[in-house]
């Protein structure tokens, strides 16, 4: 059941890092969406490896197969079945880790619950798993465009220590892509880009922020109380792989300030209710009421690394591990279309949610 995510607009992705192929079954896709492989494409490009000096080696064009619900180039409303081959899978790269827990990764639990684990570069706890999910979110896009011009723009805000002076009301995504480190502030962005190559060098890692913003989300989505959509966006947000933390709208920072500071006012713009501020981050008891809906989300260092490191054996020996293989210096910029893609999934799931209890 862990593998399937949505209420209405279900996604259940599948396969292994090192297997055959990886891909996403979707179910409750409004038919009549015009979407074609090329769109997708666009997508899953932004987050495949092996595109810039600051990503993993590993070389995978992560081509993507339409293989049920999409005919002339729109959806049926039949279950959706998008694929994606593995074509430079290297598992022997992995054999020193078959009987090593690494640090900081899912060996150790994954064992430790069914028993046995895959050790081909994680498996199915390997971020390799995210292919589906930006490729259904690329069609959950598509369906917040058509039916609300909704937009979602995630971005780099911060790489270790350096942090960009970003303002999410003003950035685009043609900012965001300006440069290979996803940060839409020029002038830390370079200075980005070579922490991750000296981390890279240094046979270490570093984690980072990404923010993110959806911009024209009607107000009414979310339920109370257990189905906040401030709750549905932190639980999509916290299953992406190394993700450690999440707030929305002032988030941590709103335990500095006071009630009458951090408060929203109301007042009437023309015709809607709108708020001066927007602390509350775009929603108001979990529901959202219109504003932009802000949020960060923080990842951690890369756990596999090359330095030398303290661990244990499967037979629960004392060993020391410096880890082989292809591994991302810092998984940051690849992962700002993945926070993008959770967005557009918890987003059209809730528009559905809404539609269906909505007075005929």
């Amino acid at each position: 059941m862990g593998n399937r995510f949505g209420t209405l607009f279900t996604i259940t992705t599948f396969g292994e890092s090192h297997g055959p192929a990886v891909g996403v079954v979707i179910d409750g896709c409004p038919p009549k969406i015009p979407i074609s492989e090329e769109e997708i494409q666009v997508e899953l490009d932004r987050r495949r490896p092996g595109q810039s000096k600051i990503t993993t080696p590993r070389k995978e064009r992560d081509q993507v197969e339409i293989l049920s619900g999409i005919f002339e180039g729109k959806t049926t409303g039949m279950p959706i079945t998008l694929l994606v081959r593995n074509k430079d899978a290297n598992p022997k790269a992995y054999d020193h880790l078959k009987n090593v827990y690494r640090p900081s990764h899912a060996d150790f639990t994954y064992e430790t619950k069914y028993g046995f684990r895959d050790h081909r570069g994680g498996g199915r706890s390997s971020a390799r798993e995210t292919i589906g999910r930006v490729a259904s979110g690329a069609i959950a896009k598509k369906v917040l465009k058509l039916t609300h011009n909704i937009e979602i723009v995630g971005y780099v805000s911060q790489i270790h220590h350096l942090k960009g002076n970003i303002d999410y009301q003003l950035v685009s995504q043609e900012m965001v892509e300006e440069t290979i480190v996803r940060c839409p502030d020029k002038a830390t962005a370079p200075k980005m880009i070579a922490a991750i190559e000296n981390a890279r060098k240094e046979g270490d890692s570093l984690g980072g922020i990404i923010g993110c913003v959806a911009r024209a989300v009607p107000p009414g989505l979310g339920t109370p109380v257990f189905d906040k959509l401030k709750a549905d966006l932190a639980k999509a947000m916290m299953s992406i792989p190394a993700t450690m933390g999440f707030e929305i709208g002032s988030g941590f920072s709103s335990v500095e300030m006071t009630g009458h500071s951090h408060n929203d006012p109301f007042y009437m713009d023309k015709d809607k209710v709108r708020t001066r501020t927007n602390h509350s981050g775009g929603t108001q008891g979990g529901i959202s009421n219109g504003e932009d809906i802000y949020f960060n989300v923080a990842f951690k260092p890369t756990g596999t690394i090359a330095k030398e490191q303290e661990t244990v054996s499967t037979d629960h020996q004392s060993v020391t591990l410096s880890a082989k293989g292809r591994h991302d210096p810092c998984v940051v910029p690849r992962a700002v279309p993945i926070v993008e893609a959770m967005t557009a999934l918890v987003l059209v799931d809730h528009l559905l949610r809404q539609r269906a209890i909505s007075v005929l």
